[in-house]
Order: C-alpha cells, then structure tokens, then sequence
C-alpha cells in the first residue's frame, strides 16, 4: 500500500474547559480568534484562519487526574520573535497566568508558557521552520 499524501498539518484541537465562557474570552479577546460555529451552549468552535479549537463544557464528572485528558500544551504559531515577546507583555497586562517568561530554544525557536482559564498550558512561539508559513 502506497503512503497517502501529507497531512495538511495539526489544524484542530479540541479541549474540556470548565468555565466554558471564561475560555472564549480568553482566546477571542486576548487571542483574538473568532467563533465560527456555536451548535449548543456547550461546545463552541472557535478560528484564527487555518485552524480550528473545539471547547466542550466539562461535564462535572469530568477530572483530569483520573486521565480523562492527556494533553500536554497548545501552541500558537508567532511569526517573528519579537512577537513573542510582545505578546507577553500584552497578555500581562489582562492578568493572565505565566508559566515562563520568554526564551530562545537552541533550535532559533523563541517562546513562553501561560495558562487558559481552564489551566491548559498555552505556548506562544516562534518557530523558524513553520512561522513564516503560518499566522
């Protein structure tokens, strides 16, 4: 069997939040995605132009600990690294939770961690092989 072509790259993540409205705050007003479909008051799908996030309310049954979700972080593509640094300083001004401050990674890549509402761990980062080919 012959390998099918490329993927057209990781577009879609979707996440259980817990404060459902707290997180499109978060991504629509500090990161300024746009929501392209509400089908229910409890998922909402949200766009920044060649992507897709998913946020589904947790159920209140939902817990993290007991391995219902195993995601380690999300990244939004920066296209040069002095947006990082100027995204961190955006974002500290609404409050939001740091993880890191920003860095230069050995491989050219520049970035920082902070966390949604919900407590995903959110990367902003740089990353010279994709960044000028997306954002």
């Amino acid at each position: 069997m012959e390998k099918p072509a490329a993927t057209g790259g990781m577009r879609h993540v979707a996440l259980y939040v817990s404060d459902l409205e707290a997180s499109v705050r978060f991504y629509t007003q500090i990161l300024d995605m746009v929501i392209e479909w509400q089908p229910d008051p409890d998922n909402i799908y949200l766009c920044s132009g060649c992507d897709n996030l998913a946020l589904h309310r947790a159920p209140a049954t939902f817990d993290p600990q007991e391995g219902q979700q195993r995601l380690d972080h999300i990244g939004f593509i920066l296209k040069t690294p002095e947006d990082v640094d100027r995204w961190f300083d955006y974002m500290n001004r609404f409050d939001v939770k740091m993880k890191t401050q920003p860095r230069t990674h050995r491989d050219g890549a520049r970035s920082f961690y902070c966390f949604d509402p919900g407590g995903n761990l959110v990367q902003m980062i740089y990353h010279p092989p994709i960044s000028d080919k997306c954002g």
